[in-house]
């Protein structure tokens, strides 16, 4: 099992995936988001996004770009592994997004 540290460290390198996928495959540059990752590492950068009483450009972007599978929330919600990372609160408030968005049907 992974130490709560590496667990930490492998979600700042999942969280840089979404970046180089959606920068690669649908050609939408996340400099806010990229930007908030070296600042803020992934975990707070996830949370600070979760929070946000708005959706981002960045999950609107990738909403008109059907590619919500790209997004923190789906990160989070799809991968169980990451939920240790996170309350279940956090974990609520993705659900109900994606919800919103029809990325997960109810």
């Amino acid at each position: 099992m992974a130490s709560n540290e590496q667990l930490i460290n492998e979600f700042d390198e999942a969280m840089h995936g979404i970046y180089h996928r959606a920068l690669s495959e649908v050609g939408y540059k996340a400099s806010i988001f990229l930007n908030m990752l070296f600042a803020h590492r992934g975990v707070e950068t996830a949370r600070r996004l979760i929070h946000s009483p708005n959706i981002s450009d960045g999950y609107t972007a990738l909403w008109e770009r059907k590619r919500l599978d790209l997004t923190v929330e789906a990160l989070i919600y799809d991968n169980e592994k990451w939920h240790p990372l996170f309350t279940p609160e956090e974990l609520a408030i993705c659900s109900k997004r994606l919800r919103q968005y029809q990325y997960i049907t109810p």
